[in-house]
């Protein structure tokens, strides 16, 4: 009787799980296109079905998938976060706030109240992490995921405001980032947009030489980031991993492809610790 109950249960469960996942996607949707576009591709794929006589598809197609790295916890990549056309409307907006006008400037940061297309991308990161951390056998088990199998931890997706730092850089070819875990004066929880230009980031533990006499190297981690793609970093890989891009000519190497260096574009988002 008990499992017959249990069975029914799972089944309601599936059934509510349809319905919300449907809604969510399409908040989801809705937001992103209110604040970068629609895609062109998909207008001109609708307008064929259509003529064909069949449904127009949601504005983004499939929902958009995570890669999370299994050597390092807290680590979740998703490649398909901004289309084409969105990743145009999102560089035209930071161009437009005349950081990189003089060509000596490839920073900006602003702290507290942010620009408007970046609350609306937290909002589009939040959206998208709370539908993609929706999952039945968690459900089943407790009200909170596992935070090192979820995309991100419930504690940090919570939090007002999700993110009240912000970091824009304009790299030029042959420009990259030194080895490095971001500053403790940050919350945990930090996300990362990709754009223009595609890279290969390296992860290598933190260590602490004055724990260990070891010697060895551990190998670094290869990260490959599309134009497009958000990079979610938190717990373990946010406090004992350090990240760093080296694009000087041989280092950016993927699939045994040096890849072609043009300008790359890149939005950090981060939370300053609440000072006691």
């Amino acid at each position: 009787m008990e499992q017959r109950s249990k069975n029914k249960l799972i089944k309601l469960l599936e059934k509510t799980l349809e319905r919300l996942s449907s809604i969510e996607m399409l908040d989801y949707k809705t937001l992103i296109e209110e604040a970068f576009g629609e895609s062109s591709e998909d207008n001109d794929a609708d307008d064929l079905r259509q003529a064909e006589g069949g449904e127009p598809e949601p504005v983004f197609g499939e929902i958009p998938k995570w890669e999370q790295i299994s050597e390092i916890k807290g680590l979740s990549l998703c490649r398909d976060f901004l289309t084409p056309d969105q990743q145009s409307t999102l560089i035209s907006s930071i161009l437009q706030e005349g950081w990189f006008t003089d060509a000596s400037h490839n920073q900006a940061m602003r702290f507290g109240d942010l620009p408007a297309w970046a609350n609306e991308l937290s909002t589009c990161i939040r959206e998208l992490i709370e539908y993609s951390n929706y999952d039945l056998e968690s459900m089943e088990l407790s009200s909170e995921m596992d935070g090192q199998d979820c995309i991100f931890p419930s504690k940090l997706i919570n939090r007002e405001p999700l993110f009240n730092q912000l970091i824009a850089n304009s790299y030029q070819p042959g420009e990259g980032i030194c080895a490095h875990v971001d500053l403790m004066r940050f919350e945990d929880g930090i996300a990362l947009i990709s754009l223009e230009s595609s890279c290969v980031m390296h992860f290598s533990r933190v260590v602490d030489e004055a724990a260990t006499n070891d010697n060895r190297i551990e190998p670094k981690i290869p990260l490959y980031l599309t134009p497009g793609s958000l990079l979610l970093i938190s717990g373990e890989a946010r406090y004992h991993w350090q990240h760093e891009i080296n694009r000087k000519p041989g280092f950016q190497i993927w699939d045994g492809q040096e890849i072609v260096q043009k300008r790359r574009t890149s939005i950090t988002l981060r939370k300053l610790c609440t000072s006691e």
